[in-house]
């Protein structure tokens, strides 16, 4: 853990993708270190005989209408293409994969030896959460997590700064080339990295963008609450909106809430993503896992360790 001092900043950026605007007021707080290993999720499957959602088949009651052979536990997988997609369809390089979870983050056949210090992916909210109450931490809200993730950088355009690369140097596992097809991995890695693999940003902490996507408590909204009238109103540690208001409206007939997601992962490009920002905000449907979506935790004062 890192002690993360609390204290007031601007949330969301107006420069970028509507969701993540307007740029408002917040106090906070004042993470994990880093994501949250295999080492470390290992340590806590072992202690509590914990199954996660991806190790589970789903119930039909559930998911009406699924076709029944698609009801086994799995997990969606990032499986490139070797040629130029439409990127309008993600359907081109995800790939649902029975007995793929953190275990086996590429399905059967695959396993996490020599991947320790990776960050556990395959992970859905529930997952997130309970492990979190069995730490006596907390998954952290999307403020305390973007707070956390500026490193004292008020607005600043990156974890680190407004420099993507400064002089050069790779500060975060993203994609470089064309995605999906093109991986040139010239910061060293095609997939996951270490959580330590890339500099830390001012508060201590590492992989606060690129790598994997992380779970946050907030239900998803489509913008955020703009700044109250007046000054003596900046929200205190907010807490989101509403499920009901996180529901995909292109989807109605599919009523699964969705969460927040923050700092982008090692598939995001400039081409495609570029959610590897602090303000970047992705919906996630609680029931999902994937193959890049991770997590960590955050200890308040006077909870837990």
């Amino acid at each position: 853990m890192r002690l993360v001092p609390g204290g007031t900043f601007r949330v969301g950026s107006d420069k970028h993708y509507q969701e993540e605007a307007p740029v408002h007021r917040v106090t906070v707080d004042g993470m994990d270190r880093t994501p949250v290993t295999n080492r470390r999720f290992r340590e806590f499957v072992e202690a509590t005989g914990y199954a996660t959602f991806a190790e589970i088949a789903p119930d039909p009651k559930d998911y009406p209408g699924a076709l029944p052979h698609m009801l086994k536990a799995g997990s969606l997988v990032f499986d490139p293409p070797d040629h130029p997609v439409d990127l309008r369809n993600f359907a081109n390089w995800w790939s649902f994969k029975f007995g793929a979870n953190w275990r086996r983050p590429y399905g059967k056949g695959s396993s996490i030896r020599g991947l320790d210090d990776h960050p556990v992916v395959h992970i859905s909210y529930r997952d997130a959460e309970a492990y979190a109450t069995w730490t006596g931490k907390h998954v952290p809200t999307e403020a305390e997590w973007e707070y956390a993730a500026r490193g004292g950088f008020d607005q600043a355009e990156f974890a680190g700064g407004d420099e993507f690369t400064p002089n050069g140097q790779h500060m975060a596992n993203t994609w470089q080339g064309a995605f999906p097809c093109q991986n040139l991995a010239s910061d060293g890695y095609a997939r996951a990295s270490p959580v330590d693999a890339f500099p830390q940003n001012n508060f201590g902490l590492s992989d606060m963008i690129g790598n994997v996507w992380e779970w946050t408590s907030d239900w998803y909204s489509t913008r955020h609450v703009g700044d109250a009238p007046k000054a003596c109103c900046i929200p205190e540690n907010p807490r989101g909106g509403l499920e009901a208001d996180s529901y995909d409206p292109s989807q109605p007939q599919i009523r699964i809430p969705r969460k927040v997601v923050k700092g982008g992962s090692h598939l995001c490009a400039p081409n495609y993503c570029r959610r590897y920002r602090p303000a970047a905000r992705h919906a996630q449907p609680v029931d999902t896992s994937m193959s890049h979506v991770g997590f960590r935790c955050i200890s308040r004062e006077g909870n837990g360790p």
